[in-house]
């Protein structure tokens, strides 16, 4: 069989480098800086380059803002653990750069809506809107698992695991269709070449930080996160992929009426044709799905 042509972007894609908070991080622009801001902000072993296929089917005239985040893509790497309030202390930095002077519209996947979450509802007076795709949150954790958790945490710190690899990029792409199968093969090979690059022996080694890997030290708490979406002014839009993998977290927004959401002001949507990976999967969609939302609050 053939394999399908290269991806070819139809908006082109321009990396910078800033530096946030001691360590330089990557980040990704599409379109004139005159036009409205929207940041993109990817989940966990992601970059934010990989958003090109959603980018590509916006119909409006955007300026977009795709960070990769520390540890990941082409960002730097910590020295050891990595914390998530790291990630909205990088956040914050990144929308004074980009939108100082007004409120930021907030798209998140998975655990890059998870933290966008948090910071709208640390900071709701710097986003005016929030489109959280596939973030759920994690199940609350049980106090009396602490002393197990913090030993699993020291025996990951102890192993410091080497990055995975693979013979070739064509390897890893067919784990990536693996986990979103509507995902064409020029897509997955491209991805492949945003998660990984080859290293002195020539094998493809993934290039998010191993310490990622790691379980966090301190146990989740899901009151604290729910008190953060509690506090959200800015209007909230929650997607899910019609067959995602987060089947407990999809049907809890999916069954709930607006009034028992952990939002003040959020609708929820689902997009046929996807798993968790909607940004792979259903791009075009997605993208209509956030224009339309968007499109909504503007009039």
């Amino acid at each position: 069989m053939t394999p399908d042509p290269p991806y070819r972007e139809r908006v082109p894609r321009r990396a910078t480098t800033r530096r946030v908070r001691e360590i330089d991080y990557r980040v990704f622009e599409w379109g004139n800086p005159r036009d409205r801001v929207l940041f993109l902000l990817h989940g966990w072993g992601d970059s934010g380059a990989s958003f090109q296929f959603v980018v590509d089917a916006l119909r409006g005239n955007w300026f977009v803002v795709a960070p990769d985040w520390r540890g990941f893509g082409a960002s730097g790497h910590n020295r050891g653990a990595y914390w998530f309030p790291d990630y909205l202390a990088d956040l914050d930095v990144l929308l004074r750069h980009y939108s100082a002077d007004a409120p930021a519209r907030l798209v998140g996947h998975s655990m890059g809506a998870n933290a966008a979450a948090l910071y709208a509802g640390a900071c709701p007076e710097r986003v005016s809107a929030l489109v959280n795709i596939e973030g759920f949150g994690l199940a609350d954790s049980e106090p009396r698992g602490a002393p197990a958790h913090y030993r699993r945490w020291l025996e990951a710190v102890s192993a410091r695991a080497a990055p995975r690899g693979y013979a070739n990029f064509d390897e890893l792409a067919v784990r990536i269709r693996a986990r979103s199968p509507r995902m064409s093969e020029d897509m997955a090979r491209y991805v492949a070449r945003l998660w990984a690059s080859p290293d002195a022996d020539g094998r493809i080694r993934l290039t998010a930080d191993p310490a990622h890997r790691w379980p966090n030290a301190v146990q989740y708490r899901r009151a604290e996160a729910e008190a953060c979406w509690r506090a959200v002014r800015a209007p909230v839009l929650l997607v899910v992929g019609a067959e995602t993998s987060f089947a407990a977290g999809a049907r809890e927004w999916r069954q709930s009426d607006s009034g028992a959401l952990p939002f003040a002001d959020a609708r929820v949507v689902s997009v046929p044709g996807a798993g968790h990976m909607l940004h792979f999967e259903q791009p075009a969609r997605l993208a209509a799905v956030i224009e339309d939302f968007l499109g909504t609050l503007a009039r």
